[in-house]
Formats: structure tokens, C-alpha cells, sequence
């Protein structure tokens, strides 16, 4: 009884001992070193990529091969400000028509809809729009847009296509960021007397707005990246449009190549000399544009969070 009392006072009163000793398996030892070597893989890959073009190309970045027309033919003019412009038409046409009806689409789902089979149906194949290959969509975008719409190869064309592959991103995200609100604040808000819109455009939406921001985000990211839906719809034109309003909102209905298209036209014509210089020199401006979007979402996040 004695020698139990001792053994118990020996015991340090802020660690108390455990019943269960650590053991280090084997087995845990060598799935955490194929662990930490698969994430020491994954990121020197990723290094390596992102530091071999910037390698190849940021030498051969310049204000004139930023502000610059290109030419196939004059090799002193062989800048990217077209395919610029046509990025940027790009990213405020699709923007313009899928942010509102993924947000709007977000809300019913979460807020009015009743979760029954129907919401389900839509979820499930929204999830399922979001995995088919860019591709399909290219294909579908030609046969609806260009030719059963008549819009041609065009950037409204492309636009539109653009807007049904980046549709479920925003949903589906917008509707992840408005269900992880609280509760209580929507029930806190109509027991004082609120409606039902009013709670929602006022309170949930707005605690909802950083993981929104995300998902718009997510989406310029996506338009500023694909290459293979555009293809088929947007064309490969390389023209600056015109001066004046007419000009600039006519040549939505004009063919032209982003940014991706250039460069993957510019890598194709291996016999030109600097090709592959100007094809690496634009990837190293997709990198910086895409790098730059990420940081816009992690500020406007953390702004949103504060406010």
C-alpha cells in the first residue's frame, strides 16, 4: 500500500502518465515517408515547371511585347496586346452573364428551394457539368453558337461557351459559402422581424461574400486558362479592334484569339525562329496573370472576413 502511494507521488501532477505507451510501427513510419516523399515530389515539380518557363521567357518580356500588335510576318512586331484585349473581352462577357445566374441559382437552392429530389437532380448534375472535359463543351459551344446561332467564330461565341463551363464552378462553390453560414444568424434576424430577402441580401449573403469572391475568382482563373473550348468557338484572329464604340463593341462579334490560343499557335509554328521564344515569354504572362488573380482572392477574402 505504501510502495503504491510512493510509486503515485513520483508522478508529475501536470503530466500524468499514459496508459497506452507510444509505439512507432513500421508500417506508420514508412506510409509517412512515402507521404512526405510524394509532397516533396509534387513541389519540386511544381517549382521546377513554373522556374523553367519563367526561365525561358521572362528574358524576352518587354513593354513593346506587352503593347505591341502581333505580326506572322513582320519579325520586329511580334507583340501580344490583341490577344490581351481579346482575353479581357473574354473574362467581362462570360463574368458578366454566369456570376449573376450562379450566384442567383446559389441562393434559390439554399435559401427558397425545397431540399427534396429536385435539388438533389440539380447538385448531382452540376457536379457532373463541372467534370466533363473542356472539350465537349468546345464541341457543343461550335455546333449551338457558331453555326446554330450563326454567330461564327467569334468571340461572343466563345464568351458563351466560357459561361457554361465556368456556370457549375460558381454554383456549386456560391452554394458551399452560403450553407457554411450559421444558422442562428438567419433565425436571430427574422425572429426581429426581417423578411425573408431582406435576411438573405443583407446577412447571409454577405457573410457568404469571401467564398463567393472565390468562386468569380476561380472562374476568371478558368477563362484565362482554357484554350481547348476555345479553339473550336473564338477563333485564332490576331487584329486589334477598331476605335470608337461601335468598333469596340462590334468586335465581340469578331474571331479572336486569348491569350492560351496565341500561345499554343506560336509553339505550333516550330519553322518560325523565335517561336518558342514568344510562345514561352506568353506562358510566363499566363503564369503572372493567374498568380496575381490568387492574390486578389486571398486579399478580397481577408477584406471581406475583417469587414
Amino acid at each position: 500500500m505504501q510502495s503504491s502511494a510512493l510509486a503515485w507521488r513520483q508522478l508529475p501532477s501536470n503530466q500524468p502518465e499514459s496508459l497506452y505507451r507510444k509505439r512507432r510501427r513500421p508500417s506508420d513510419l514508412a506510409l509517412k515517408a512515402i507521404i512526405n516523399a510524394a509532397a516533396a515530389l509534387t513541389v519540386i515539380t511544381l517549382v521546377g515547371i513554373i522556374a523553367y518557363i519563367l526561365f525561358r521567357g521572362v528574358p524576352y518580356l518587354s513593354w513593346t511585347f506587352l503593347s505591341t500588335p502581333y505580326s506572322e510576318t513582320n519579325m520586329n512586331n511580334r507583340g501580344i496586346l490583341p490577344m490581351i484585349i481579346n482575353t479581357l473581352y473574354m473574362v467581362v462577357i462570360s463574368l458578366a452573364i454566369a456570376a449573376p445566374v450562379g450566384i442567383a441559382s446559389a441562393i434559390y437552392l439554399t435559401q427558397y428551394a425545397k431540399q427534396g429530389r429536385l435539388v438533389k437532380t440539380i447538385r448531382f448534375t452540376t457536379e457532373i457539368l463541372s467534370g466533363i472535359p473542356s472539350i465537349i463543351f468546345g464541341l457543343f459551344g461550335y455546333t449551338v453558337f457558331c453555326i446554330l446561332f450563326r454567330l461564327g467564330t467569334s468571340i461572343l461565341a466563345g464568351a458563351l461557351t466560357m459561361t457554361i463551363c465556368i456556370l457549375p464552378t460558381i454554383v456549386r462553390t456560391t452554394e458551399e459559402s452560403l450553407l457554411a453560414v450559421p444558422p442562428s444568424y438567419k433565425e436571430g434576424a427574422m425572429a426581429l422581424g426581417a423578411g425573408k430577402l431582406r435576411v438573405v441580401m443583407g446577412i447571409v449573403l454577405p457573410c457568404a461574400m469571401p467564398g463567393v469572391l472565390t468562386a468569380v475568382v476561380l472562374a476568371m482563373g478558368r477563362i484565362v486558362g482554357e484554350s481547348a473550348a476555345l479553339l473550336y468557338t473564338s477563333g485564332l484572329a490576331y487584329h486589334m479592334p477598331g476605335s470608337g464604340w461601335e468598333n469596340i463593341v462590334g468586335h465581340t462579334l469578331d474571331s479572336g484569339r486569348t491569350l492560351t490560343l496565341h500561345l499554343y499557335q506560336t509553339a505550333m509554328q516550330a519553322a518560325t525562329p523565335d517561336a518558342f521564344h514568344v510562345a514561352f515569354a506568353t506562358a510566363s504572362v499566363l503564369l503572372i496573370l493567374v498568380f496575381l488573380l490568387n492574390v486578389l482572392a486571398g486579399v478580397l477574402s481577408r477584406v471581406f472576413k475583417k469587414g
